[in-house]
């Protein structure tokens, strides 16, 4: 397989979004909101399509990089250890280059170690290993039983087979498990048990495959057949990203101008991402999307639901931003299919119900899946509300999901603004574009 050619765009635009994060406090930011919301805005690529992407543009041995990969942490790493090839692999907090590495990893050439942050080594990997073991991979844990660091043997000659999983774990061992199929001698036959969550990013997984000639379907409602039959070369581009997007139309739904508008580039109407339903949702919640050409208009439409009820059991990323924003609005909720946010960044669940405590909001859970809250919020006096410290635990989207709540709270402060880096560097670049002093 061939080495990479990092490309100098990409480390010219992560050299200035490092030096503009070094102008953060590194602890610590107060974030003023503007009296408007009006503007452009370039979002970050889909870092989900762009690790999907590279793995398999690895895998069919290609020396140039997809187009519009993303510049977040978790793309950066993998293209990082890519064209360096390191003994040791170093993933840092990046999950999905986690469990996407290590099944890359054990179909390439040579012997590897892969780690990461402390979260990362107390974040369960065992499921995935289990299973790339039981196709014929070489991985032993470093040091705790179930988890990262990793000692992985690479064979390209792996057989392959029939392997079975909880359809309930998370997408990203599934399309780990995929992706490497086509290298397979015998393929792969994967058979879901239970039922099925994040099924659109399993989707997106097969669709990228295709794209790059693979012979992949779903067999029935549970199992997906994948051909040993290898990727061909081909050129990629990577779409903007729905899940960033979701914080603008937040800001559109938060904001007090009835004009308020946005325009965000890049995103596609026929969608690869889960994320992209979020515009439907948020249609409940009083944000109209129009495609115009290339672009994406947001804008406010005027109509608000009295109580919000949704499984988001195929857009889990969107949750965070959905229950502040029904906070903010005022708007009762229900949400469930939240099972698979005890295992992310931090505990998500837990997360949600301490920092909204802080703003006056009492968040129930139920059975780590479920979220609800009744419409009552305690009074808390704006100069308390300046100084609380939103709390971000190393999570990218606590920093993003609790920012836009400053267009209805006015200012308060955000713990960790660095953490946005992960998925979406130029996020605090942008609302200061569109008016949020920092």
């Amino acid at each position: 397989m061939n080495t990479y050619l990092f490309e100098t765009n990409i480390c010219n635009s992560n050299e200035k979004i490092t030096n503009f994060v070094k102008k953060l406090d590194s602890m610590q930011i107060n974030i003023v909101p503007p009296h408007s919301i009006n503007g452009k805005v370039q979002l970050p690529s889909s870092k989900s399509i762009s690790n999907r992407a590279l793995v398999i543009n690895a895998l069919a041995g290609t020396n140039k990089l997809p187009q519009n990969v993303s510049d977040c942490d978790d793309t950066r790493v993998m293209i990082e250890w890519l064209n360096n090839r390191p003994d040791i692999v170093n993933i840092g907090a990046a999950g999905t280059a986690m469990r996407f590495s290590t099944a890359l990893l054990s179909v390439i050439e040579g012997k590897h170690s892969i780690t990461g942050t402390e979260r990362m080594r107390n974040r369960p990997i065992g499921i995935l290993v289990d299973a790339l073991r039981t196709l014929g991979a070489e991985i032993e844990y470093e040091e705790k039983e179930g988890y990262p660091p990793l000692s992985i043997n690479g064979n390209p000659a792996i057989e392959g087979g029939c392997i079975s999983l909880p359809g309930n774990v998370s997408s990203q061992y599934i399309s780990a498990l995929l992706m490497i199929g086509p290298s397979l001698k015998k393929g792969l036959t994967l058979t879901l048990t239970d039922s099925i969550v994040s099924k659109p990013y399993i989707d997106m997984t097969l669709s990228i495959m295709r794209d790059f000639g693979a012979k992949c379907r779903w067999v029935g409602e549970n199992t997906i057949c994948v051909e040993g039959v290898p990727y061909g070369q081909r050129e990629y581009l990577v779409e903007s990203d729905w899940s960033a997007a979701s914080y603008w139309y937040e800001m559109v739904a938060l904001a007090e101008n009835e004009d308020a508008e946005v325009v965000l580039p890049g995103l596609f109407a026929n969608s690869l991402q889960g994320d992209s339903r979020g515009q439907d949702l948020f249609k409940k919640l009083g944000v109209k999307t129009e495609f115009v050409g290339d672009d994406v208009r947001i804008s406010k439409s005027g109509e608000i639901v009295d109580c919000l009820e949704y499984d988001f059991v195929e857009q889990p990323d969107l949750a965070q931003t959905f229950v502040v924003t029904c906070c903010m609005l005022g708007v009762p909720f229900h949400f469930t299919g939240l099972q698979s946010l005890k295992i992310k960044e931090t505990d998500r669940i837990e997360a949600l119900k301490v920092e909204l405590a802080k703003l006056g909001f009492v968040i129930e859970d139920r059975n780590d899946s479920e979220l609800l809250w009744d419409g009552v919020q305690l009074v808390i006096s704006p100069d308390e509300i300046a100084d609380i410290a939103i709390g971000t635990y190393e999570d990218h989207r606590m920093a993003m999901a609790f920012a836009p709540a400053a267009l209805k709270l006015g200012s308060f402060m955000i713990n960790n603004p660095e953490v946005v880096s992960k998925s979406y560097p130029n996020y605090w670049k942008n609302l200061e574009s569109i008016g949020f002093k920092l």
